[in-house]
């Protein structure tokens, strides 16, 4: 094991505080904005359109994914925080249809709705059916004004609200990588007046340094789907170029995920887990849409079984289910906040390019003590004390 006081040095590196909600950031030199927009500071109370009546938000979807749901439960729960909007308990297990169609009927509020037949999807991650999703977004703004706000949840929502030039503010949530993805033209500028995606500078890099500090493997596991988007959703050039840097190899396996069934997603992510195991040191077990909480449990035994050390891109909960580490948000919370914040400043006035992208989330260590013992793994002292989440079993 390398020298405990590098890594904890790392881990205090990795863990410092997060970088404030979404404040106002100084207007990109490109921007039409006015210079006096840098010092604005918009604030986040609950205010109607100027014209009296509500701010009417839409919704646009990737595909069906566990994550876009949970995304935007948490943004609900920060409006609501914020004191914009009041619900009752939402059910769980509701995909993003079904719960957008619960904030449409539920949603009780003087200043903003949910409109429940402004939701789009371009069906199973069909990427054949993206080009009339765009079409129908393009005509209903062109042709009834009737929206002020679309959320674009996942990186083909994004990635198409920005292709369009975003006709109205768009909150582009859960993508792995904005920049990456093109769907913003960087971290400080989403490169459209009315775009604005969360931002996470060399977010995989840091978790991809981290493990190999504390598991020093030479070869690396990694599934994901062969395409731009898949290679995005994964990290993949992230996990590249820290390869180059720290001297270990990818190994790799290529599981089709986009335009199948989810049953045929998750099986082919099953697969390429079980495939790489005996071959590799390590694995990093990335966003992949069969990667889902049905499904992680089977892939956290193949490795276990394996005795190979896991790390999640996607946090503690897959910790708890039975991957070694992650480096996560301490509370999924904060992220709702963020992307509720900005709404709420840009319903206030501010043009979502004037504001801040860039979140480091306030993050921690998540480990799984019960797969240490299985595969043979002795954290290390300085490890186990900047561990937040200790798992003791499955």
């Amino acid at each position: 094991m390398k020298n405990s006081l590098s890594t904890l040095a790392l881990c205090a590196a990795l863990l410092a505080p997060a970088a404030g909600l979404a404040q106002t950031a100084p207007t990109p030199a490109t921007s039409a904005a006015p210079d006096a927009a840098q010092a604005q500071v918009f604030p986040t109370k609950p205010t109607a359109r100027p014209d009296g009546r509500k701010w009417r938000i839409g919704y646009f979807e990737s595909g069906d994914y566990s994550e876009y749901p949970r995304t935007l439960r948490v943004t609900v729960d920060g409006l609501q925080k914020l004191g914009w909007v009041t619900l009752p308990a939402i059910p769980d297990g509701l995909n993003g249809e079904q719960m957008w169609a619960f904030l449409a009927d539920n949603a009780r509020s003087d200043t903003l709705e949910f409109v429940r037949d402004a939701w789009w999807q371009p069906g199973n991650f069909d990427a054949a059916k993206r080009p009339a999703v765009r079409e129908a977004i393009k005509q209903r703004l062109a042709d009834k004004h009737d929206l002020d706000l679309i959320i674009a949840m996942g990186t083909w929502a994004g990635q198409d609200m920005a292709g369009m030039g975003a006709p109205v503010p768009t909150i582009v949530g859960s993508t792995s990588d904005a920049v990456g993805a093109r769907i913003t033209r960087s971290a400080q500028d989403s490169g459209l007046d009315n775009l604005h995606a969360r931002v996470q500078p060399e977010r995989y890099q840091r978790q991809v340094r981290l493990f190999h500090e504390i598991v020093p493997f030479k070869r690396l596991g990694l599934v994901y789907e062969d395409s731009p988007e898949g290679r995005t959703y994964s990290a993949v050039e992230a996990v590249e170029q820290v390869a180059r840097e720290q001297g270990f190899e990818v190994l790799t396996c290529n599981a089709p995920s986009n335009g199948i069934a989810a049953e045929a997603a998750t099986r082919n992510a099953v697969e390429c887990y079980a495939k790489l195991a005996p071959q590799v040191d390590a694995v990093y077990v990335t966003v992949h849409r069969g990667v889902t909480p049905a499904s992680i449990d089977t892939i956290a035994e193949i490795l276990r079984q394996a005795r190979v050390p896991s790390f999640s891109m996607l946090g503690s909960e897959e910790v708890k289910h039975g991957l070694l580490l992650s480096l996560a948000q301490a509370d999924y919370s904060y992220v709702g906040l963020f992307y509720a914040e900005t709404m709420a400043r840009i319903f206030n006035g501010a043009k979502p390019r004037e504001l801040s992208q860039v979140w480091i989330d306030p993050a921690k260590i998540a480990l799984n003590l019960e797969t240490a013992r299985v595969i043979g793994f002795d954290p290390p002292v300085d490890i186990l004390l900047a561990a937040d989440e200790v798992y003791e079993a499955q």
